[in-house]
């Protein structure tokens, strides 16, 4: 039953996601430190969205890895 609830919750985000980049096709500039780009707004979010993920995925591996606090 769990498996089916996080399947259609991630068909959603998804779904959602696709709503969202197709409403923002606009052109944007976007400045990361001396270097000016542009691109659509949709690919922009898109590029936000992964790195949130990946810094997700990252710190959560961390945490499970870190040898868990001893008590005195």
């Amino acid at each position: 039953m769990v498996p089916r609830i996080r399947i259609v919750i991630a068909i959603v985000v998804a779904i959602l996601a696709v709503i969202v980049a197709l409403q923002n096709t606009q052109t944007v500039e976007t400045k990361l430190l001396l270097v000016t780009i542009t691109m659509p707004r949709a690919v922009l979010l898109f590029v936000t969205l992964l790195v949130g993920f990946a810094l997700g995925l990252i710190t959560a591996t961390w945490l499970s890895r870190r040898p868990p606090k001893k008590e005195e």
